[in-house]
């Protein structure tokens, strides 16, 4: 079975560029902004097996200029094996965790 603190990298990572994506998109830029997780959490729904593909859907559920809160989950052999919910920050330089991953 796939380790929960994977898929739990798996979703984070994934909703943190699909909320990259859309502050880029909704406010015209010309590059996605560096974000990064303000609070995050997962519901391990069942195990995940490592012998089927895994896919991952993200979708942003609310927005302001600098966030967005992403809604997401993660789904193998057709059901879903677990979901996500997190809060994903635009960072300016000059953050401690600006372009720092």
């Amino acid at each position: 079975m796939l380790n929960g603190g994977i898929i739990g990298a798996l979703l984070d990572c994934h909703s943190n560029w699909t909320a990259a994506w859309h502050l880029a998109q909704s406010g015209h830029l010309s590059q996605p902004p560096c974000t990064v997780t303000a609070d995050y959490a997962i519901k391990l729904l069942r195990p995940t097996p490592l012998d089927a593909p895994v896919d991952l859907v993200a979708r942003v559920v609310e927005s302001a200029v600098d966030r967005a809160v992403v809604e997401a989950v993660l789904t193998s052999a057709g059901k879903p094996r677990a979901t996500c919910r997190g809060t994903f920050v635009a960072v300016r330089p000059g953050h401690p965790a600006y372009h720092q991953w």
